[in-house]
């Protein structure tokens, strides 16, 4: 009976060693997750900024008329 403790014992040492390491895994990738989700977020975020202010820059060319140029007068002498 008491050999029977001892291996129980065992194995339960043994199964709460590997239970705490899947628990660890498993709170890795889970922040990881959650980092790259905010990353991710933030990337489209940038993105649209970037586009907004790529069109905003475009109309703002588009509106401004060219100068136009000035004629040289030729004078006959």
């Amino acid at each position: 009976m008491v050999e029977n403790s001892k291996f129980r014992v065992q194995a339960d040492a043994a199964f709460l060693k590997t239970q705490t390491q899947s628990l660890s895994r498993n709170r890795i990738l889970s922040e990881t997750d959650t980092v790259n989700l905010a990353r991710d977020a933030n990337t489209a975020r940038l993105k649209e900024q970037r586009l907004n202010k790529e069109a905003l820059d475009r109309a703002a060319a588009a509106a401004v008329l060219p100068m136009p140029k000035a004629r040289k007068s030729t004078k006959s002498a």
